[in-house]
């Protein structure tokens, strides 16, 4: 006799999924969606600073904007420091050197026979452990160059300028000012201006002339820089950056946020060719031969 179906058993195939009038849900669980937080906008910004112009006086004559690019708050101090320890780190020259036993002078004889003196054996007096020996781990001639993108240096630059920017004084040209160098001019108009001449200051101008440069360089807390000279130590290192009307106009077109940050301007790429080559002659005045 054939056994019947139960009424309450339910086939494997009569399952709604493999119905054909049914269709899959492709909605996730609840507990596998992720959920996500909307993240702050941290993109370059422009920093917009209205700076007083004075006259070579002292007073007053109008008002200058910088509007120069500026890295956002949170990673604003990572990039300025990238960029000032990659220009120390290039300014190392790299060329000390020392001698180890084997590249000294003499010591090929030895100097009393292995036995029968009380003394400690000695094969050479130019061992590491007497005076005239060689160096033991010396320094050797090393490349301590560190690559840094075009793009990150200009925006290290135009952050620290930005932030100093507070501090900043805009003078018009005073070239034409000094008819012969006078140290002792330069200082009243530092003093004309409100500047400490015992605090550093950095001065930024597009062209510096000879009576501005001999005025100026008995001062020991002063720099001058010029567009082809422009370091971010300096600008870190000044109490107060002061500009010229030209010297802000060249910062507004190379950092500010109209600048294209095309690789290819090749007036951009000669101008920071000039400005290497300028920092690697100041590093071989300055660096230490010893470092």
């Amino acid at each position: 006799m054939a056994a019947t179906a139960s009424p309450l058993s339910i086939s494997f195939f009569s399952s709604s999924i493999f119905l054909s009038n049914s269709t899959p849900s492709l909605t996730k669980p609840h507990f596998l969606k992720l959920q996500t937080k909307p993240r702050a906008s941290a993109s370059i910004h422009a920093e917009l600073t209205t700076l007083p112009v004075l006259s070579f006086e002292g007073t007053q004559v109008g008002s200058a904007s910088l509007n120069l690019k500026s890295a956002p708050s949170d990673t604003a101090r990572a990039v300025v420091h990238r960029g000032i320890t990659t220009d120390l780190t290039n300014r190392r020259r790299g060329t000390a050197s020392t001698l180890t036993r084997a590249e000294v002078r003499g010591g090929g004889r030895k100097p009393y026979p292995q036995k029968k003196t009380g003394g400690a054996r000695r094969g050479s007096q130019r061992t590491p452990l007497r005076p005239g020996g060689g160096v033991i781990f010396g320094p050797k001639p090393k490349d301590w160059s560190v690559k840094i993108n075009k793009k990150e240096k200009r925006l290290a630059i135009s952050t620290a300028i930005a932030s100093a920017a507070e501090s900043a004084v805009v003078i018009e040209d005073f070239d034409d000012k000094f008819d012969k160098p006078k140290t002792k001019e330069f200082i009243a108009m530092l003093e004309r201006l409100g500047l400490d001449p015992k605090k550093k200051s950095t001065f930024l101008m597009t062209e510096v002339s000879d009576n501005v440069k001999l005025s100026s360089r008995n001062i020991g807390t002063l720099k001058m820089l010029t567009p082809r000279t422009l370091n971010l130590f300096d600008i870190l290192d000044a109490q107060t950056l002061v500009l010229t009307k030209g010297a802000v106009e060249f910062l507004n077109t190379r950092y500010g946020v109209s600048s294209e940050d095309d690789d290819d301007n090749d007036e951009d790429d000669e101008l920071e060719e000039e400005e290497e080559a300028d920092e690697g002659a100041d590093d071989e005045a300055n660096s230490d031969p010893s470092s």
